[in-house]
């Protein structure tokens, strides 16, 4: 499962939402954090329909988005996402 975070280096939300990511990432040990940075990469959050920062997606093994929220997400709400990520 793949959990990607889209940032931008003036967001302080941002921060925020890293740590939420980590602390979450080390209750589901086949996660891969991802991060793109809006300002490094326009392109890859134009491709993904990113509008603010930040933003969480969670794709399954097959890359199907399972999950998006736009803000800090809590650790319970990742969690239970990720849930939904994992093969049946």
């Amino acid at each position: 499962m793949e959990l990607t975070l889209v940032s931008s280096s003036f967001c302080g939300a941002c921060a925020r939402t890293r740590t939420v990511l980590a602390e979450a990432a080390r209750f589901l040990p086949d996660a891969t954090v991802t991060e793109i940075d809006v300002a490094q990469d326009p392109d890859a959050a134009e491709e993904l329909a990113i509008a603010f920062t930040p933003t969480v997606i969670i794709r399954d093994s097959d890359g199907a988005e399972v999950f998006r929220a736009t803000g800090v997400p809590t650790v319970p709400q990742v969690l239970t996402a990720a849930v939904k990520a994992l093969p049946v």
